[in-house]
């Protein structure tokens, strides 16, 4: 007998994919030697009892933890009134670059960890079905001898994965929160809707260095947010167009037991289970992540492709209402598009860790596309295309943009009899009753 009676429990992950990670922990009870333990406590918290497939508690407060590692204070009044006059602003520009109407109910100032607070609703509706379809399709996708010889640890062992998957999204969120500047930020419609909201510490990082006035960096980003804002109000069909896109990801997953196994063990290879900073690692890395299915990929690539239009809709709205009226406009958009298509840091670890891409690569090309048609058409023809998801650009129109409905633009084609009919008015003149000097001219 020890005096630990955990020291006498077996693995109860043994021949399943979590056999090793847990027994490189010391096994799944708390007798487990070593810090490594400390791990598993933390995860064993998030395996408590919640509904839904992640315990959104415990992923909320591990990206507050995150957030509060470095300063986050609470919006001033002069904030709160300072992105309203800007807002403000942003809305009656916006009035002469497109015909949609403000869609901006009330604005707000936003801490981080405000941000997390405000779009949690939406993360759940883009993140669950990835984290259900992970967890339901890990034990459906476990070998029937592995199921029998798991038994009733099959739902043990779906709780681990909706643990250890709400670490990462609580990390990925509370890194996203240290770097958004706006609700819409990232192109999705994060807040409630109506509600423009700047991150006021984010933007305030955001315009060191930019060799441009504070001032000019809240009004341009309210230009933005307004912009969104409009789009997603009038465009009622967009907002599911994005969100099936995800679940149309999720609905792909395949979940593979023993190549997650395999996955497993490669790389707990060289790594220090007591050392908890190098489990979490793992964990940011993506352990977990199956390989993309050929479903997956056509659905983000329909997304990246939402993402870039609402961008570059978004780029060129903005742009046409600030040409003749902020001359820093034209640096701060380079300096946007930049950050969008390369997408920071944060970014890139939600990508690893939920596998859904957040920036669009191809703003320029959409931009180029919304610009081309508004010089062709105009606005009302630009904006138009919003009407049906299926008057939108594809991934073939970014390849060629400024060709983009050209079509519409061109002079119908003329029949022989017609072009002589045309040309016979041209060199008649004017026939129009009334008009002295023609031959139609009545007699008074």
């Amino acid at each position: 007998m020890t005096d630990n009676p955990g020291d006498d429990q077996p693995n109860p992950f043994k021949g399943t994919p979590f056999e090793q990670i847990f027994g490189a922990l010391g096994g799944a009870f708390p007798g487990g030697p070593g810090g490594g333990m400390a791990f598993f406590q933390q995860l064993q918290s998030l395996m408590q009892p919640h509904d839904g497939p992640l315990n959104w508690n415990a992923a909320n407060d591990m990206a507050r933890k995150a957030v509060a590692q470095e300063p986050d204070p609470s919006p001033t009044q002069r904030d709160r009134d300072r992105v309203a006059d800007a807002v403000r602003l942003a809305d009656h520009w916006l009035d002469t670059a497109t015909g949609f109407p403000s869609g901006i109910g009330t604005t707000a100032a936003w801490s981080r960890a405000e941000w997390l607070v405000e779009t949690q609703p939406v993360w759940q509706v883009l993140v669950e079905p990835v984290a259900a379809r992970s967890v339901t399709g890990l034990s459906s996708g476990l070998p029937e001898e592995m199921k029998a010889a798991a038994g009733p640890l099959v739902g043990i062992i779906g709780q681990a994965v909706g643990g250890m998957m709400a670490m990462q999204i609580g990390q990925g969120l509370g890194a996203l929160a240290g770097e958004v500047l706006t609700a819409s930020d990232i192109g999705l419609p994060l807040g409630a809707p109506g509600k423009a909201a700047l991150v006021m510490t984010n933007v305030r990082a955001f315009a060191e260095g930019l060799d441009v006035t504070e001032d000019d960096v809240v009004l341009y980003l309210a230009l933005r947010e307004a912009a969104h804002q409009r789009l997603f109000a009038h465009v009622p069909w967009l907002r599911e167009h994005l969100i099936g896109a995800v679940t149309d990801y999720a609905r792909g997953l395949e979940i593979n037991a023993q190549q997650i196994q395999d996955r497993v063990q490669e790389q707990l290879r060289g790594i220090d289970p007591t050392n908890l900073e190098a489990m979490q690692g793992l964990l940011e890395g993506g352990m977990f992540d199956p390989p993309q299915t050929e479903a997956q990929t056509a659905a983000l690539s329909r997304l990246e492709i939402a993402l870039a239009l609402v961008e570059g809709w978004v780029d060129e709205v903005v742009g046409q209402a600030t040409a003749e009226r902020m001359p820093a406009a034209a640096k701060l958009r380079e300096a946007v598009r930049r950050r969008r298509a390369a997408g920071g840091p944060a970014e890139q670890t939600f990508a690893a860790l939920v596998g859904l891409e957040l920036r669009p690569r191809r703003l320029r090309d959409a931009s180029t596309l919304w610009g081309g048609l508004r010089t062709r058409s105009g606005q009302e023809a630009r904006d138009g295309v919003w009407m049906h998801p299926d008057l939108l650009p594809t991934a073939a129109d970014l390849d060629d943009p400024l060709s983009f409905r050209d079509e519409a633009t061109r002079p119908e084609a003329l029949s022989e009899d017609e072009f002589d009919a045309e040309l016979r008015k041209l060199l008649d003149g004017p026939d129009t009753p009334g008009t002295p000097g023609t031959p139609d001219s009545p007699t008074e």
